[in-house]
């Protein structure tokens, strides 16, 4: 099969065919900044979701939850500020009132309009400000980056990217946008993620690719160890590329790339982590299984002593084998292989001397590579974090204040 897989330049969620969004200032927010949009596709579309597993759930998640359960959606509404988590039953009216609303605008059912809110929990929405904001919205096919930025909150650059897959002379675009910067842990995260696809896809298949996705990328990523309950990701298929439909059987190729989407934008959130100044990759290899290698990456790289390391550009490589060994996976000391970057500091589980000058320049890239090798079977599995600063504290401390 003759296939091309390649990022879109400049890409974002509206690169996809059939897809327009737009956003505006509501003035949800203190700032005179953008804060509501809506990404909508002009056909109707087979839709995928995967949401927070905190107990604690907001409001749109429960709506969206109702909403899928015919695996077809429409449009997606966001506004960042305020999050509709813990707001009762006013929370699920004002839910359900965005739907009502955005499907009046356009014309389609409430039950094909998606809902997400981002910000601080506890407070009610300013419902007057959000519907005479939705009148406002005007959609295009460029309006892919407005909406990145009007979803929003600590981050510091909008998250977007698109890729085409070129299948013997036919072809289909995926494209997404995400949010996130504090409050992110393993299994979801105080994140959004909105995919929209021109692929025709099975909806049970679109639901497995999906999860996988978000399994291997933002499900592998952390900040600070809180998780949220707002976070969502999902996914619109249009089908407009009328290509032959995608299924289990024949969707390797979808499926490569929607995962190289989501760690892309996985990857954007842990970069940009609150008061981050450096990503932290982990690789695990040599496990005893896969699931076993990403619970050791998620350990290494969620250890509050190792991300304050790699922040000091500290080469103290016994936190990261100490953050090993509390992480639940099989291990064996004596066959235990570490490296800071290319530098190995542990082989066959002895010491190995190194050039600290040479470890601290290393550790002063913006980008830090760890891998540690089981050596007990073939699982692997990567994570993602960043450094730990006074500034995320600082951010954390004032946040509603």
């Amino acid at each position: 099969m003759d296939f091309e897989l390649n990022t879109v330049e400049a890409g974002t969620v509206t690169s996809v065919h059939g897809f327009v969004a737009g956003a505006v200032s509501a003035g949800i927010k203190k700032q005179d900044v953008l804060d509501l949009a809506i990404l909508h596709s002009i056909t109707p579309c087979t839709a995928a979701g995967v949401f927070t597993s905190n107990a604690i759930k907001s409001a749109p998640v429960l709506i969206n939850q109702q909403h899928l359960r015919d695996k077809k959606a429409q449009a997606i509404v966001v506004n960042s500020g305020y999050a509709n988590a813990c707001t009762a039953d006013k929370g699920k009216n004002d839910a359900g009132q965005m739907a009502k609303s955005v499907a009046k605008k356009l014309d389609i059912s409430p039950q094909d309009v998606l809902v997400a809110s981002t910000g601080v929990i506890g407070i009610p929405l300013p419902m007057d400000k959000i519907q005479k904001g939705i009148e406002k919205i005007v959609l295009s096919g460029k309006g892919g980056h407005d909406l990145a930025k009007a979803m929003m909150t600590t981050d510091t650059f909008a998250k977007e990217i698109a890729v085409h897959i070129r299948i013997d002379q036919r072809g289909f675009t995926i494209g997404g946008v995400a949010k996130g910067a504090g409050m992110i842990h393993p299994n979801m995260a105080t994140m959004l993620c909105f995919l929209a696809t021109d692929a025709v896809v099975d909806a049970k298949f679109l639901q497995s690719a999906l999860k996988k996705a978000v399994d291997k990328s933002f499900n592998m990523i952390t900040i600070d160890g809180d998780t949220s309950p707002s976070d969502t990701v999902a996914i619109l298929a249009n089908g407009m590329a009328g290509n032959p439909t995608i299924c289990e059987q024949n969707g390797e190729l979808f499926q490569r790339a929607i995962d190289k989407v989501c760690i892309y934008l996985a990857k954007s959130i842990a970069k940009d982590g609150e008061g981050a100044t450096k990503l932290i990759e982990v690789t695990v290899e040599g496990a005893i299984s896969e699931q076993e290698a990403r619970l050791a990456a998620r350990t290494i790289a969620s250890s509050p002593l190792v991300k304050t390391a790699i922040h000091g550009n500290d080469p103290n490589w016994g936190r990261i084998v100490s953050a090993l060994g509390r992480s639940g996976a099989n291990i064996k000391e004596d066959k235990l292989d570490a490296y800071i970057d290319y530098i190995c500091v542990m082989e066959q589980g002895n010491p190995v001397p190194f050039d600290k000058e040479i470890a601290i320049t290393v550790l002063k890239k913006q980008e830090v590579l760890l891998r540690v090798n089981l050596n007990l079977g073939h699982g692997k599995a990567n994570a993602w974090g960043c450094d730990l600063s006074t500034e995320y504290v600082n951010i954390n401390s004032a946040y509603t204040t």
